[in-house]
C-alpha cells in the first residue's frame, strides 16, 4: 500500500502485521467471517484491510486527517467496499457514537502521543466480552485493567494482544 506523505503516519511493518494476523488466525481458528473490527488509527488501512481480506464481516477504518481519510476510501472501495467504512474523525469523537461492540480493537496513535493512556481504560465498553485489543507504542506499557495474550518487539515498535482483566 502506498504511504501518503504526512506527519505521523507510521504503518505497521510487515513482520508485525504477519505476526498479529497470524495470532488471530490462532484464536479464532481461522474464522474471521463473523468478527467486527475497529482501526481506531487507521492511516493506510493496512491493519484494517488485512482484516478484510481475511473474511472479517465489518471493518470501520477512523482517520483523522482528511485527505488521508479521503484516499484511505478510495482505497477501501476498490479492495474491499462491501465490508468496510471509513470515519473521518478523532478516535475519541468516533468512540463517542461507536454503533456496537468489536471483537477486535487496532489502537497503533502517533507515538509521541498519549492516545494509548486516554483510550486503553476506556475501551472495555467497546468491546464484546472474549475481545480483543491490539495495541502499538514505543514503549512496553503497563495496561491496568487488560491481560495479555501475545506480545512482541520489532524495532522500534513494542506490540500487544490484549483481553480484558475482568470481562462484563
Amino acid at each position: 500500500l502506498a504511504v501518503p506523505d504526512e506527519p505521523d503516519l507510521r504503518p505497521t511493518p510487515d513482520r508485525v502485521r504477519e505476526t498479529l494476523f497470524n495470532w488471530l488466525t490462532h484464536l479464532w481458528h481461522g474464522r474471521f467471517e463473523d468478527k467486527r473490527v475497529l482501526d481506531l488509527f487507521a492511516g493506510t488501512g493496512a491493519l484494517g484491510l488485512e482484516a478484510a481480506s481475511r473474511g472479517a464481516r465489518q471493518v470501520d477504518l477512523v482517520e483523522v486527517n482528511r485527505r488521508v481519510a479521503m484516499q484511505l476510501r478510495a482505497r477501501c472501495a476498490q479492495l474491499a467496499p462491501d465490508t468496510t467504512r471509513v470515519y473521518q474523525a478523532d478516535a475519541a469523537s468516533f468512540l463517542a457514537r461507536a454503533p456496537q461492540p468489536y471483537d477486535l480493537i487496532l489502537i497503533d496513535p502517533p507515538f509521541h502521543s498519549t492516545w494509548l493512556e486516554q483510550l486503553m481504560p476506556r475501551l472495555h465498553q467497546y468491546l464484546v466480552p472474549d475481545g480483543l485489543v491490539y495495541a502499538e507504542s514505543a514503549v512496553a506499557p503497563a495496561f491496568e485493567g487488560w491481560v495479555s495474550v501475545r506480545a512482541g518487539k520489532a524495532a522500534a515498535v513494542h506490540y500487544h494482544l490484549l483481553t480484558q482483566e475482568n470481562p462484563r
